[in-house]
């Protein structure tokens, strides 16, 4: 931990328009393919960094929760593209379904994720990656296992977030990687402070950013990044079962090897979702100073939030984020995987 005091910056809940923003530009690819053949085609754009060893980072879900990836798209791309990956959690700083190692292990078993390798890489102990150029932490302490893989592919389910507004490939490494005694509870609760929770706003979005950069600047090159905009709940999928109900309408995949980019890319359609089809989740990011996650990732190095978005659908044809959503209805619709795995394996 750092002994100076930092200050948060500000200004997480204040939007910032595409055409308002300088520097770089980064390639996202899109695809409005919400199925198993989506998530392929667009992995296929961004798998190239992977080798050796890889580790997949998704939320696997609090136990009956209806909000995650559908299992049948991670099986599939398994089994197609990473025959021999693992995925990777860490067990959580809440006392829920996953708190314990054997918790956490039923969970997995009861949400279906029984079709390959599960490492939850802080079960045997803690490990520690440097924090390079943050102001909250020098270090940060990770899962002992993650340290043991080649490549990472950070498979995210964007949604919204009770304390950050949004999680996206950020909050799915900065809060996913640390590991649930030391290094989340660094991030969430001030020292000597009784509530765990202490930690909001744009302070708690810079401390779960530089996590993440601890993560990602240790797989780099070999780490890419895809969100996919589906059941996107303004809760967590920690919220399990008691998820405030989806209202935000189902957008599509994206994917890009630069982290900034493709969270702002995502944040950028739900702005630009018509009909007011992005409201719910506009106002819980920016109620919780979400925004900043943004801002100090640029700030910290980690890319970049302009970008060239590319719709694979279409020839691979350059479009704004007001483009890709345009013809999107405003109201949520189920698909086929909207029932619970527990309850309805045959899904």
């Amino acid at each position: 931990m750092s002994t100076t005091k930092p200050i948060p910056g500000k200004d997480g809940n204040k939007y910032v328009p595409y055409d308002a923003r300088t520097g770089e530009s980064s390639v996202v690819f899109f695809t409005r393919d919400l199925s198993e053949a989506g998530m392929q085609k667009i992995y296929d754009r961004v798998a190239s960094v992977l080798s050796g060893r890889v580790a997949i980072k998704l939320h696997t879900g609090e136990a009956e929760g209806p909000n995650i990836i559908p299992r049948p798209w991670v099986k599939n791309l398994i089994e197609t593209r990473l025959p021999e990956a693992t995925i990777i959690e860490t067990n959580t700083y809440y006392e829920g379904s996953r708190y314990t190692t054997e918790d956490h292990r039923r969970t997995l078993e009861i949400n279906g994720w029984t079709f390959c390798p599960v490492d939850i890489t802080d079960a045997d102990g803690v490990a520690t990656l440097p924090v390079k150029g943050g102001k909250w932490f020098t270090e940060m302490h990770v899962g002992k296992t993650m340290l043991n893989y080649d490549s990472l592919l950070v498979l995210t389910h964007f949604k919204g977030h009770v304390m950050g507004g949004f999680g996206g490939s950020n909050k799915n490494i900065g809060i996913g990687c640390a590991d649930g005694r030391i290094g989340k509870k660094e991030i969430h609760t001030a020292a000597g402070s009784g509530d765990m929770w202490s930690i909001a706003e744009e302070e708690l979005m810079e401390r779960i950013s530089e996590s993440t950069k601890a993560t990602v600047d240790h797989f780099a090159p070999h780490v890419c990044f895809i969100n996919t905009m589906r059941n996107m709940s303004v809760d967590c999928d920690c919220a399990g079962p008691e998820a405030t109900p989806v209202v935000t309408p189902d957008v599509g995949i994206l994917a890009s090897l630069d982290i900034l980019a493709v969270d702002n890319a995502c944040m950028d359609l739900i702005y630009n979702l018509p009909g007011g089809g992005g409201k719910a989740l506009v106002e819980r990011v920016e109620s919780r100073h979400g925004l900043r996650q943004l801002s100090y990732m640029k700030e910290l190095g980690m890319g970049n939030d302009r970008y060239t978005l590319i719709d694979i659908d279409h020839d691979d044809a350059v479009i704004t984020a007001a483009e890709a959503v345009k013809d999107i209805a405003p109201e949520w619709k189920p698909d086929r995987y909207n029932t619970f795995w527990g309850r309805n394996k045959h899904r």
